[in-house]
């Protein structure tokens, strides 16, 4: 009698006490069928214990595939875990194993109406509200529709509505990305971007038929895959990521990347390093894994200055590079990893500097993304060379200025003085 108490409770939504949990998990281990361990997923759910209920429920719909219950409670923790398109088969499958069903018809219209589709959410509440018109959890889900959507249920689909869909969700989960002129580009997580042509984009979700906030979220999971290569964990990213240096027409190239503004109008962004590219950290994982942008920068730079290398000499002749066994009044820091503008700032690095080319201040050359040059800014022939460079695609343009620690930008006024 005790444990149907307990069992009456756990579906009724109340939280149980840790006695009562401890003896619905030894009835569960005892009975070992499906309801006693759906029960149990059930009750970690009501205590906000959704991560610890998942893996009970799939082992439930594993070993007991036709347990609607399992499919149901999964779907739902799902939702609540914002999994959207994770929970949307479990629910179905809890509807197909008994059609009219009006809980998994109302957890698919909750689904829907998270996502933003407000026709699909509408069209499974009439579905129960034919059922039953007094249905309450219908009605509140009719009025959050209606609320939400004035005037967007009858709205004609158009490229523009499906582009604006679209950017929303890859803002929300941080996918890197670029829309101009008619195209969306990407940034992969293996190196590389890709670009999608959205005309052609919005004309197979059109023909699929799938309503657009639905083909939208279905495209920008999809891209957040592609994207994907960053350290799985919290202490993982801190111990891989690098500061990158770049310029503030980057910005928009770089939305959703964790980010903090530099001196002299640069930008600091956050990668971590990969053999073929960096991979920008996206400013939506700081919170999934509770780090802040300080942090974030603290073990960047710690991580940077562990990275040490050379200071090289370098010749510059028609334009072409090469280092050099002799002094040249040119020098180079040159990983080649793309973070050796960040080491220009690190105390290490700017040591090691200091020890080879003296103290005073230095002209800087930024333009390429393969190396940082400089030289004495009182050395009139170096700093010519320096000036008649021309900035790669991906480099940073402008002259520049390091003493006593800081980068700072060499104005016009500045060049026309010397």
């Amino acid at each position: 009698m005790q444990l149907d108490r307990i069992k009456e409770k756990v579906w009724n939504g109340e939280v149980l006490s840790d006695f009562e949990l401890g003896e619905l998990e030894r009835a569960a281990q005892r009975e070992g069928g499906p309801i006693w361990r759906t029960t149990v997923a059930q009750a970690l759910i009501n205590a906000d214990a959704i991560n610890q209920a998942i893996p009970i429920l799939e082992a439930v719909r594993r070993d007991f595939p036709g347990e609607i219950q399992a499919h149901l409670a999964l779907g739902r923790a799902l939702i609540s875990l914002e999994k959207w398109t994770e929970a949307e088969a479990p629910l179905k499958r809890a509807l197909e194993l008994n059609p009219g069903d009006p809980e998994p018809t109302k957890a698919l219209a909750t689904l829907a109406l998270r996502r933003g589709e407000w026709s699909r959410a509408k069209a499974w509440v009439d579905e129960v509200m034919k059922v039953d018109p007094l249905d309450s959890e219908a009605r509140l889900l009719q009025a959050e529709i209606e609320r939400l959507a004035p005037g967007e249920l009858n709205e004609t689909p158009s490229l523009e509505a499906f582009t604006r869909i679209l950017v929303e969700r890859l803002k929300a989960q941080s996918t890197p990305h670029l829309v101009s002129r008619g195209q969306l580009t990407i940034r992969l997580g293996r190196g590389g971007v890709a670009r999608f042509d959205l005309t052609s984009l919005f004309s197979d979700a059109t023909r699929l038929g799938r309503p657009l906030p639905e083909a939208a979220e279905l495209l920008a999971r999809d891209f957040a895959e592609r994207s994907l290569g960053i350290p799985a964990g919290r202490l993982q990213l801190l111990a891989k990521v690098l500061p990158v240096v770049r310029d503030s027409a980057f910005l928009e190239r770089g939305e959703g990347c964790s980010r903090r503004e530099g001196p002299a109008g640069l930008w600091f962004f956050f990668a971590v390093d990969d053999p073929e590219n960096a991979l920008y950290v996206p400013e939506g994982l700081l919170a999934a894994y509770r780090i802040t942008l300080e942090q974030l920068d603290e073990a960047a730079w710690k991580n940077l200055e562990a990275r040490h290398t050379e200071v090289r000499a370098l010749e510059l002749e028609q334009g072409a590079l090469r280092i050099s066994t002799a002094t040249t009044g040119l020098w180079a820091l040159a990983h080649g990893d793309g973070h050796d503008a960040a080491r220009l700032l690190t105390v290490s690095h700017q040591a090691a500097i200091e020890r080879t080319c003296g103290r005073g201040p230095l002209r800087v050359y930024l333009g390429l993304r393969e190396l940082v040059l400089f030289c004495r800014e009182d050395d009139l022939v170096a700093v010519k060379k320096l000036e008649g460079l021309d900035a790669a695609r991906e480099g940073i343009v402008g002259s520049w200025r390091l003493h006593e620690g800081r980068l700072t930008s060499v104005s016009e006024w500045d060049l026309e003085d010397e």
